[in-house]
């Protein structure tokens, strides 16, 4: 059990699988929370397999795949048949014990288990538990199943995100990673903290019910709420800002540097940096919104000026006129920026099984006081079964007898 961390002394029995609840008890597991990941025997998580690409066992056989290891640190893993009356049951002894519950099943699923919100309320009245589903546990849509591609379509993300139509390779397009899911898990983990405030200062439990889909309308922000002020549904604009200009690419004599004007003094500065200080005061451009009005005269007229130096070049310049910019890094180059590597972006864990370690992207949480603590890779299938049993009280031979049943 982990010791250190805000969240020290907080039992998570962690129910869910693939990403969104995975990623939601990982944050709190970083935080030190005793996270028991419970897995089905024999096959574990979905994302075990999602591969490749895959790690590499002791004997060169293939362990988990890349994907389980992204959300899992920190955790137990605990193999039980939930279908099983005695695997129920001892998720109900768990349940008991536990602050917070978080599960990913569709909505009701869990109820023919006895593992529901209402049974393990009733058992233990201070529970927070987390329900993690597509559509949430009402409406019209509450017992459809949820995947972030698909929320990422019918949640609107897909229609703001591509090219614009007429340009080449024009059509929707997802993001590059599952943000639906990952958003709602930390909207997850952020509810479960307030719930867990509540139950701390009351003794009273309650049912948090988090829906992808509402949790990608909400990450729309400023694209909903430009729909709502102007009637009008946005649409895609590639790598341009509905709101800013500049901000945006442009390519450069050796690939392209990314410019984030956020007010006009830096439009100003960017100007002066490109030797065409003269563009600052066109009538077109002094301010923002003339700006966005006139966006292709203004990315007409700032284009061929970037294309004679190459991508440092223009970093070196535009960071010393104080103009936000970077470059487009491949992931590799993400963790050879001198910055992520002085803040220790990459976290190295051995697992015993495993031929290397286990690389992890650090948690972005820094607490003066409580740090995030990383003291478990993310765990082999079951490798904790016989120490959470044991805690509950079970003997050897009645784990053995558990193993046996194939209960564990």
């Amino acid at each position: 059990m982990q010791t250190r961390g805000p969240l020290s002394g907080v039992v998570v029995l962690d129910l869910s699988r693939v990403l969104a609840g995975p990623w939601a008890t990982q944050v709190l597991a970083d935080l030190g929370a005793e996270v028991i990941k419970v897995e089905r025997p024999g096959a574990g998580d979905d994302t075990r397999g999602w591969g490749p690409p895959f790690t590499r066992t002791q004997d060169g056989g293939r362990g988990d795949a890349a994907y389980f290891m992204c959300a899992n640190r920190n955790k137990r893993s605990l193999t039980v048949d939930m279908a099983k009356p005695e695997g129920a049951n001892l998720l109900r002894r768990l349940a008991e014990r536990a602050d917070v519950v978080v599960e990913n099943f569709k909505t009701g699923g869990l109820k023919k288990y006895g593992l529901d919100y209402a049974s393990l309320a009733a058992i233990n009245p201070r529970l927070v538990y987390c329900s993690i589903t597509g559509f949430g546990q009402t409406g019209p849509l509450k017992d459809r199943a949820g995947y972030d591609y698909m929320i990422q379509a019918m949640g609107g993300l897909m229609s703001v995100t591509g090219q614009p139509d007429g340009a080449p390779g024009a059509e929707p397009m997802k993001v590059g990673v599952a943000v639906a899911d990952l958003f709602t898990g930390l909207y997850a983990s952020n509810a479960i903290l307030a719930a867990l405030l509540h139950a701390r200062a009351t003794g009273q439990g309650q049912h948090v019910d988090l829906a992808l889909f509402e949790v990608q309308a909400a990450m729309l922000a400023n694209q909903a709420t430009n729909y709502f002020v102007s009637g009008k549904a946005p649409g895609r604009m590639g790598n341009a800002h509905p709101n800013l200009a500049p901000y945006q690419p442009f390519a450069t004599a050796d690939g392209a540097v990314v410019v984030a004007v956020g007010n006009d003094g830096q439009f100003r500065s960017l100007c002066v940096a490109l030797g065409a200080p003269e563009l600052a005061a066109d009538a077109r451009f002094t301010t923002n919104a003339l700006r966005v009005e006139n966006r292709s005269e203004l990315v007409g007229a700032l284009a061929p000026l970037f294309a004679p130096r190459t991508t440092d070049e223009w970093i070196a310049a535009l960071e010393e006129a104080g103009v936000p910019c970077g470059p487009i890094n491949t992931i590799d180059r993400v963790f050879e920026e001198a910055q992520g590597q002085a803040r220790g972006l990459v976290v190295s864990q051995d697992r015993a099984d495993l031929s290397d370690p286990v690389r992890t992207v650090a948690s972005p949480i820094r607490l003066s006081e409580t740090p995030v603590a990383y003291d478990r890779a993310p765990p082999a299938l079951g490798q904790d079964t016989e120490e959470v049993l044991a805690g509950l009280g079970l003997s050897a031979a009645e784990i053995a007898g558990l193993k046996a049943s194939g209960v564990v």
